[in-house]
């Protein structure tokens, strides 16, 4: 039960009791109020009356109510078990966008704003970003182009780019293919993943199912000791979502038109303008750069695994179908290996220390310690007595959820933060990687009262079985880590506007926070700390594991120093080739919206542009090694990445290590568990949300402009 002062948050949960019809019913009356606020200033202001307060802050304050319900109807279609009620979730999402779409392009709103910008009132400096920013929006959306058959078209466009964002990423989440295989084939395979799978009847009697969830997928490519079986997964999961394929194309083609329409060369400079980037050419020199300073260790890199792997082959017996080449379906494969021999890395010895609701309890404790919290677990009778309806599983939306009050401690005066969701497992129909979602932000409504947030992670690890609870390999434990930052971010940042909350920064910064807090996971204390062996949990899982388990002595309860050691040697072990997958996204996410004319985006051919890149970048064999056309796969129609937002601004997973190892090196290196460093972050950096220049965010917490030294140190370029 939780501590007395922590047991009544002065704000409820929010509920998860929709229909497929209050999904809609509840959308339509958000629309219908939010247009007549926007309805409201058109008749009551005029322009010599126009103000900040009775334009911009009164759509705002609409604005922050809206977010509060609009966030949670289109959460459902990425989490939800009801078909109809995800369905519902697609369809409520695509009205709110078309309202969005059509609000943003009211010139009659537009021209008071106008005015009240052309006013030059005195305002604090949140309040004057937003007029700046919302003013500059309607231009963005075509006001700037004269009324007529082209604004016309660019609100089409804008409709069906919507459109298409949502279909692409419905396709992803409710994707459910897989490939049947039998036991044999996948000798090497984790048992606990093989014994998890779906066994076959019929015709695929004695096979079992591998789908491509992330618990299937990875640990295959990373175990399974036939090429053949590796090369057929890879291609097939390229491949999954081919119906997306048309989508992608059609989107880009979109893009690169409507740019054009408002003046841009192309779609890149319209979405880089406003970011911390500004142009496209200081991106592509960035990522440019970039690869001629990794290109050389990645071939280092691959020639030192052809050499294992031709090794391997030969141990094996199978000298002859070593061929020369280095896969793609080879590389998940034979890094694992090559940790394994050359490092002592046992990724299943290592999970093993890995519990995840142990290793969730560590990485809440490190937050606890570093920004002043405290996380209170949320379950049984508590539930009801803070569920509004008296009913708490009204309060998450599958009972694998967990949820928890978030509190400022005594050092930070006792407060209410918001409530963080997690749900950690896959199903059916529910979003298949790992991110974090706002269900609701927290803001300053009209009353100056303050309104709490709250977060979800939501990730897809293997499900805890009766011999041994869920466990982790470190790569996951990184994921979680990252994950649980953007949370952090959501859950403390306190901004007048609901606009700037958490991580509504600009996209070439938003992963920084994340990025800076990975490297808590390659602390000798910190891995220690986060630590314990499952067997120590249960009796039932110490005797699962001594009846599994050939080795006779008793694990150490944390891991110990020489696991430790070996984790952190190897994390730059293979690194170049980590990085020129990134800039492989990067540079294609580039070349697909930077076309030098609209004739070239629509002739482009992108999956082949997709595969020849990676191809060129990676140095990784694909099939066209094998005399296949570089039209194999269609890894494209699977990235939800570059429909869902990150357009033109994929580079900024690398960008923003920019930054986030130059505050970890400048800051944390020396004590990561500074608690004076960790308040000092969070109300500088995280508390501000997008409320402010990005770059003077920065600024304010380094002391200096930002430095690429510590950033090339780390990748070993120096």
């Amino acid at each position: 039960m939780a501590p007395q002062q922590y047991r009544k948050p002065p704000q409820a949960p929010p509920k998860f009791t929709a229909t497929p019809s209050s999904l809609i019913e509840d959308t339509k009356r958000l629309i219908a109020r939010s247009r007549g606020v926007q309805d409201s200033v058109v008749e009551d202001v005029t322009f010599n009356s126009a103000s900040f307060k009775n334009t911009v802050l009164a759509m705002a304050t609409d604005d922050n109510k809206m977010a509060i319900e609009s966030h949670i109807i289109g959460f459902y279609q990425a989490v939800s078990t009801d078909q109809a009620l995800r369905d519902a979730s697609t369809e409520a999402e695509k009205l709110l966008d078309d309202f969005g779409i059509e609000s943003s392009m009211r010139e009659d709103v537009y021209k008071v704003v106008d005015a009240a910008f052309k006013k030059g009132e005195k305002l604090d400096p949140e309040s004057q970003r937003l007029l700046e920013k919302d003013h500059k929006s309607y231009i963005r959306n075509g006001l700037g182009v004269p009324a007529g058959p082209k604004r016309d078209r660019f609100k089409e466009i804008k409709k069906r780019l919507s459109d298409i964002s949502i279909v692409f990423q419905k396709n992803l989440n409710e994707e459910n293919g897989g490939l049947w295989f039998t036991p044999e084939e996948l000798e090497g395979v984790p048992e606990d993943v093989v014994s998890g799978l779906e066994k076959g009847e019929g015709e695929n009697q004695g096979k079992v199912k591998l789908s491509f969830k992330y618990p299937d997928l990875f640990p295959t490519l990373k175990y399974a000791k036939s090429a053949g079986v590796r090369k057929k997964l890879f291609i097939s999961n390229e491949n999954k979502c081919n119906q997306n394929i048309p989508l992608f194309r059609e989107a880009v083609i979109l893009r690169d038109e409507a740019a054009r329409i408002l003046g841009y060369p192309n779609h890149a400079a319209f979405r880089i303008e406003d970011k911390m980037a500004k142009t496209p050419k200081t991106v592509d020199d960035f990522l440019g750069d970039l690869r001629s300073r990794l290109a050389p260790g990645g071939l280092d890199e691959i020639k030192k695994l052809k050499e294992l792997k031709e090794k391997d082959l030969a141990d094996r017996g199978e000298e002859k179908a070593y061929d020369g080449h280095y896969y793609l379906w080879d590389h998940r494969y034979y890094d694992t290996l090559l940790l394994e021999q050359q490092y002592s890395l046992d990724q299943q010895k290592i999970a093993e220390y890995f519990p995840l609701q142990t290793t969730i309890r560590g990485m809440l404790h490190i937050f606890e310690e570093l920004f002043g919290l405290v996380f209170v677990e949320i379950t049984g009778e508590e539930r009801d007595r803070i569920a509004e309806t008296g009913k708490g599983s009204d309060i998450v939306w599958h009972a694998d959820v967990q949820v928890f009050s978030v509190w400022d401690d005594e050092g930070e005066g006792n407060g209410f933060v918001g409530y963080l969701y997690l749900d950690l497992f896959p199903r059916p129909g529910k979003y298949g990687h790992a991110a974090n979602f706002n269900l609701q932000p927290g803001y300053i409504d009209e009353n100056g009262k303050r309104r709490y947030p709250a977060t979800a992670l939501v990730c897809n690890f293997s499900k805890p079985t009766p011999k041994k609870p869920s466990l982790l390999k470190h790569d996951e434990v990184v994921t979680l880590f990252h994950e649980l930052g953007h949370g952090i971010h959501d859950l403390v940042s306190r901004t007048t506007y609901s606009r700037f909350h958490g991580t509504s920064t600009v996209r070439d910064f938003v992963e920084a926070p994340s990025q800076m807090l990975e490297n808590w996971c390659w602390t000798t204390s910190q891995l220690r700390s986060l630590s314990k062996h499952y067997s120590y949990l249960s009796p039932e899982y110490r005797s699962a594991y001594e009846s599994s388990s050939s080795d006779a002595s008793k694990p150490s309860e944390h891991m110990p120093d020489d696991l430790i050691e070996n984790i952190i040697k190897t994390r730059h072990v293979n690194d170049a080739l980590f990085n020129l997958r990134q800039l492989h996204f990067g540079i294609f996410d580039m070349t697909v919206h930077e076309a030098t004319n609209h004739a070239d985006i629509e002739k482009l051919e992108i999956s082949e542009t997709y595969n020849r890149l990676r191809k060129e970048i990676s140095k990784l064999d694909g099939p066209e090694a094998l005399g296949e056309s570089y039209t194999w796969g269609n890894g494209q129609a699977t990235f939800g990445h570059l429909i869902g937002g990150y357009d033109a601004g994929y580079y900024g997973y690398l960008s923003s290590q920019v930054y986030s190892a130059d505050m970890f090196y400048s800051v944390f290196k020396s004590n990561p568990m500074n608690g004076t460093e960790g308040r000092r972050y969070r109300h500088t950096v995280l508390e501000r949300g997008g409320s402010q220049d990005e770059m003077q965010t920065l600024e304010d917490f380094l002391g200096r402009k930002p430095s690429t030294e510590a950033f090339y140190k780390e990748l070993g370029l120096n």
